[in-house]
């Protein structure tokens, strides 16, 4: 009996790995679905009259950012708690559904703050509604849920995700839809698209203070299954040419950043390739071991730091030798391509 349960556990198929793989490669136009969620890119391209909701309206967290966000300039139109449809928070209207506000307001965005458990039934929501841009903050919702949601957004080409467990997203000094503090952005010229949140702002924190600002800052957030990934954002910063040049950061785990490579290296070159200076975290970290998010971990040998920075170097990406230069190295790669 022992060794017929052995044979069947032996022969069982690697499931969840074989879905990480094929869901994470799909957004970038290598799987079924994979193609219609692309076009959904244009979705992340935020200004001043970009209209805002947000999920989970009355939570603490969510009052406390969303009046951060009115004072940075974001237009928030209203917001969703199932059971105070018809009230008021903020001076602005409640309502019981996303269905119920997409039809009475219209709003390119949302913003996810619900409780783990209940955040992708909040992006399927979302989905339903056909909002197009659905930010979502909150942090640990379950990897089983995402893949889930990850299944319906590749079927569907109206709403673009970010995140989840991620800052969100910022048009700096137009529209900031995320929880990003809101004194260190600057209007300016630089793409800055991170896997960590808290790297992100020292990425922003630089570029403001060396005179580069930003353009679009996007926190993809650090999970396995999320929504956008580098790809989705170094399209958008390619094509945009407000943005001269582009931050990336990424970390240990996952194989985000070699895919990235290989479209930087079909889409970024010629004369007047922009550009991209990368720091990937975690150069240090034991295989194995977790490091902060759900996706940073080196698993099966794959996913270390040295062979991200191989393959970025390979197609011309500048690799900032530490954290704290990542912005004077774009600096210095902009003026020897005399940008600035």
């Amino acid at each position: 009996m022992y060794r017929i349960l052995q044979r069947r556990l032996f022969s069982l198929k690697p499931i969840k790995l074989v879905e990480q793989k094929r869901y994470s490669t799909c957004s970038e136009g290598g799987g079924e679905g994979g193609n219609q969620y692309d076009s959904t890119r244009k979705n992340m391209v935020i200004g001043k009259d970009t209209t805002v909701i947000v999920q989970g309206f009355t939570g603490k967290s969510a009052t406390e950012h969303a009046k951060l966000c009115l004072a940075y300039g974001t237009k928030i139109v209203g917001g969703i708690n199932p059971k105070k449809g018809g009230q008021k928070h903020l001076n602005l209207p409640i309502f019981a559904t996303v269905v119920e506000a997409k039809k009475a307001l219209n709003p390119h965005a949302t913003i996810v703050f619900v409780p783990p458990p209940a955040g992708a039934k909040a992006i399927m929501e979302a989905i339903k509604a056909e909002i197009p841009l659905i930010v979502g903050i909150t942090e640990g919702v379950p990897q089983h849920d995402m893949v889930k949601v990850k299944h319906a957004l590749l079927r569907q080409n109206k709403s673009r995700l970010i995140g989840p467990n991620g800052p969100g997203i910022i048009a700096s000094e137009k529209c900031k839809i995320g929880i990003m503090p809101n004194h260190i952005h600057k209007a300016g010229m630089v793409g800055v698209v991170s896997r960590s949140g808290t790297l992100t702002y020292e990425a922003v924190d630089q570029t403001t203070a060396l005179g580069l600002g930003q353009t679009i800052v996007v926190g993809i957030g650090g999970d396995p299954f999320n929504g956008t990934n580098f790809i989705d954002c170094l399209d958008v910063y390619l094509k945009d040419p407000n943005t001269k040049g582009i931050i990336m950061i990424g970390e240990i785990g996952g194989d985000q950043e070699e895919n990235a490579a290989e479209f930087l290296l079909k889409n970024n070159r010629g004369d007047n390739a922009k550009p991209v200076v990368a720091y990937i975290a975690g150069l240090s970290a034991p295989p194995g071991r977790r490091m902060g998010h759900a996706g940073a971990i080196i698993s099966g040998g794959k996913g270390k730091a040295v062979d991200k920075i191989k393959a970025l170097q390979k197609v011309g990406v500048r690799i900032s030798p530490s954290l704290s230069q990542m912005g004077v190295t774009l600096k210095a790669f902009m003026k020897e391509k005399k940008i600035i």
